[in-house]
């Protein structure tokens, strides 16, 4: 018998541009460039590049991605190789317009990193990003030739947070919306999980860093070199993070905002887009992946506000995708050890994303092949679902107890508990592979666990074999019972399918990989001990002293199959991934100094 479980476990004790396949000159061929700078309400003058459709037979809709990486190639008879969110959108025909936003490259003004929004703006002055897509759509309708007077947008990362944010301009040429791996609150997503700092973003930190001095195509900013690939070494030999700034320049404004706002104040709440997602208008296609080590928290929780606050269409795509996957083209999607199937960013690319956006754009949403409300991929049955809700409705909530190694749904009424040694000097590494991949490491979302699971320093708990398939929908709930010698800790919460030794190799990926007892780490999250109780009130804990902590998981949608086993993995380091937690309460963890750095002993109660 199948289960299908929303489940609560109860422990009582980038720089994205699609690949795309079409031949190096069909944009040249096709389509003609304009660049422009549109100017705004207070004067600041923003750089667009447009690309019209030779075809004027016709009119098109305006498909628009506002980015702060750069719109380039810079120059009118410079073109992109691809354009469009895909080769199949791009053929179809589209105006496709790019935009540095406001204070990056070739458009004015000053960049403010994750711009809050300003709701009730009173002057030419009270500007935002809301303002300045509004600005934007209101110049494109009225001066580019052969649009129909439709628009969507669309962005990946960080672009797919300006995506979002255009929701809040209220134009109303803006009908169809996509963002994609969309950050939504920098306190969760990118550089903070839960209050924990993503120190994997270190190196990357620069980018949004600096102000630029004039109008430039090139980058005003530098990546750090540290001089070896070795990020576990590296990170651990630096110590504190107040080490780190030998490697910054003065003017890096974002690491200083960083340190100087260590808990979840009024300067990140002001920048969180979620508050302010109501009554939106546009339809609105909300896609993430799965395995997404940057932005999962985002997309997740953009498309259940908007479902909870608006009558709009609203609908989700969750694959099984890493950082963005959705816009590039393989033959194999694969994760690390894992390959979920062939050409499943294609088959999204023509039967969804295309969909949405000539339905709502070309097709004045009249078209009957609308999508679904959740459109989502079986991580472990490896095939696409569709649901009327997300979560599905013929869902049931199940607790699974954490006790004596054991994950079992029936509660043993004792008080015994799980202890280990957490020692900042040996943090547990995140991977065994813990070398900088690009911008965060990704192929470790569905790495190999036992690396793990044979430390002392992790606690490991897991069901008996199914006997049928189990599949989980919807988020994760880790309720701890802990205690900790220390007044800080840190706790991560691991959920891994673990494969029977049955399981045959693998030629499709690397020669004979062996599968035998592979342990898929499926999901994954980190709380920082001290935002227990409040993200914006940082308290210790009293050492000692039983305490309850809860770790909010993200969403899944996986299928243990028969055979397989449901395991749990319990740590307090996770490196270098995050940054390590001194274990004693100091009031900002960024100023931290060496001594604070202290082995603890912690319990997990039963």
């Amino acid at each position: 018998m199948k289960k299908l479980l929303s489940i609560a476990l109860l422990i009582f004790g980038v720089l994205l541009s699609s690949a795309q396949d079409s031949k190096p000159n069909y944009v040249a061929e096709n389509y003609t460039k304009k660049e422009v700078h549109i100017k705004m309400r207070d004067g600041a003058e923003l750089f667009t590049s447009i690309y019209t459709p030779k075809d004027t037979s016709k009119k098109y809709p305006i498909i628009m991605q506002r980015t702060p990486y750069n719109s380039g190639p810079y120059g009118a008879d410079k073109m992109k190789r691809s354009i469009s969110p895909s080769e199949t959108m791009m053929k179809e025909g589209y105006i496709v317009v790019y935009q540095d936003v406001r204070g990056r490259f070739m458009s004015d003004g000053l960049y403010d990193n994750m711009r809050g929004y300003v709701p009730n703006k009173k002057s030419k002055t009270d500007i935002d990003e809301a303002s300045d897509t509004y600005d934007t759509i209101d110049w494109l309708v009225k001066n580019v030739p052969n649009n129909n007077g439709n628009v969507g947008t669309w962005g990946i990362s960080y672009p797919g947070f300006y995506a979002t944010y255009s929701l809040l301009s209220n134009h109303p040429a803006l009908k169809a919306v996509s963002p994609q791996a969309c950050i939504a609150d920098f306190f969760f997503d990118d550089f903070h999980h839960n209050g924990a700092y993503l120190l994997s973003y270190w190196k990357v930190t620069p980018l949004f860093g600096p102000q630029k001095k004039a109008r430039t195509t090139e980058p005003w900013y530098t990546f750090t070199n540290t001089g070896t690939n070795d990020d576990y070494q590296f990170f651990l030999d630096a110590g504190p993070l107040s080490n780190l700034d030998k490697y910054y320049g003065a003017d890096n404004e974002f690491w200083q905002q960083l340190k100087d706002h260590s808990s979840y104040d009024d300067f990140w709440q002001k920048r969180g887009i979620l508050q302010h997602l109501n009554n939106i208008k546009p339809a609105v296609m909300t896609v993430g992946g799965w395995f997404d080590a940057e932005d999962l928290y985002g997309p997740l929780n953009t498309y259940s506000t908007i479902e909870k606050s608006s009558k709009n269409y609203n609908t989700i795509v969750m694959g099984p995708w890493s950082h963005g996957d959705w816009a590039r083209n393989s033959a194999k999607q694969v994760i690390g050890n894992i390959n979920f199937g062939d050409s499943i960013s294609g088959f999204y690319q023509k039967n969804i994303e295309a969909n949405f956006f000539r339905h709502f754009l070309k097709n004045n949403g009249k078209a009957e092949n609308i999508l679904p409300e959740a459109y989502v991929f079986d991580s472990g049955k490896k095939e696409w679902k569709t649901y009327d809700a997300w979560p599905p409705k013929n869902t049931e909530k199940k607790a699974f107890f954490m006790q004596d190694n054991k994950l079992s749904q029936m509660a043993k009424k004792n008080f015994a508990f799980e202890e280990f040694i957490s020692d900042p000097k040996k943090p547990v590494p995140y991977s065994e592979d813990v070398k900088q991949q690009g911008l965060t490491p990704r192929k470790y979302m569905t790495d190999d666990q036992r690396f793990a699971a044979r430390r002392p320093d992790v606690l490991v708990f897991e069901t008996e074999i199914l006997t049928d398939d189990t599949t989980l929908a919807g988020d994760i709930l880790a309720q701890l019972q802990v205690a900790t010698t220390g007044t800080d800790a840190d706790w991560v919460v691991k959920v891994i399918d673990v494969f029977p030794n049955e399981e045959p190799e693998t030629k499709e990926i690397a020669p004979h990989l062996k599968m035998s007892n592979y342990h898929m780490m499926v999901r994954s999250e980190v709380m920082r001990g001290r935002f227990r109780n409040s993200f914006s009130k940082p308290e210790s804990f009293v050492a000692n002293e039983k305490t309850a902590v809860n770790v909010k998981l993200q969403d899944v949608f996986h299928t243990f199959k028969k055979g397989h086993k449901i395991q749990v993995q319990v740590q307090s380091t996770w490196f270098p991934l995050i940054d390590l937690n001194p274990q004693t309460f100091v009031e900002n963890i960024f100023y931290a100094k060496p001594e604070d750095f202290q082995k603890q002993t912690h319990k997990v109660f039963n």
